[in-house]
């Protein structure tokens, strides 16, 4: 059984770190989840409170009671009380520091509106094989909560997520396999913040994980071949 990292922990609730490959819950075809883990780990089992992607990895925020659970969903609907900030790497150059992807996505078969705000951290260009290659690493903030929507909105503009086998661009990805053993989604939960909120968090919330070794291997793969 895997142990999940815990990097916040009070009386209502814990932050844990979740590695990518490892769903949130339960399904047909999976035999372990971190709904299921925490239910051997923990007696009562932690309540979760939001999802995270089984390919995408970092924290993710779980509730110790049910009416614990009910006050942080009302954090997540209370217009950005509760932050959810990512990193992921995407292919191609950004012309703009920073923007926001406000794009219709379908959900259960009806247009949702949907919101992502992005700043850009550095674009990165070396030479495949065959090709010249550009990538960018972006700071990702989620204004809405649709299913994939960071994954979905990166490609519906041109820039799909680099390992995103659903979304992605399958051709470049596989470039990007073979030359930099890239196996990964490079797409991490990297930080979450609340501010001061009586009797959850009466100082408030500041937690960030560090990106995973695949993620770092192949920035720093991407850099060597630049040099």
């Amino acid at each position: 059984m895997r142990k999940i990292p815990v990097l916040f922990e009070n009386d209502f609730c814990m932050v844990l770190d979740k590695p990518s490959g490892l769903p949130v819950q339960g399904g047909k075809g999976v035999k372990t989840s971190l709904d299921s883990i925490l239910s051997k780990e923990f007696d009562p089992r932690p309540l979760l409170v939001h999802r995270l992607d089984r390919d995408t990895s970092g924290l993710i925020l779980v509730a110790k009671t049910k009416e614990a659970a009910a006050a942080l969903s009302a954090l997540l609907g209370s217009g950005g009380q509760l932050m959810k900030q990512y990193l992921g790497v995407c292919a191609g150059g950004f012309r703009e520091a920073d923007g926001v992807i406000r794009l219709d996505l379908d959900v259960r078969g009806k247009e949702k509106e949907a919101e992502t705000f992005y700043r850009l951290v550095k674009t990165a260009a070396c030479e495949l094989p065959d090709s010249a290659f550009s990538c960018s690493l972006l700071e990702l903030e989620l204004g809405t909560g649709r299913m994939h929507q960071l994954r979905r909105h990166l490609a519906l503009i041109g820039h799909p997520l680099l390992g995103d086998d659903k979304y992605g661009d399958f051709p470049l990805n596989k470039r990007l396999k073979t030359a930099f053993a890239l196996k990964n989604l490079l797409l991490h939960a990297s930080r979450l913040a609340i501010p001061p909120t009586p009797p959850l968090f009466p100082e408030g919330l500041n937690v960030s994980s560090p990106l995973p070794g695949y993620f770092t291997d192949f920035l720093d793969r991407i850099k060597k071949k630049r040099e």
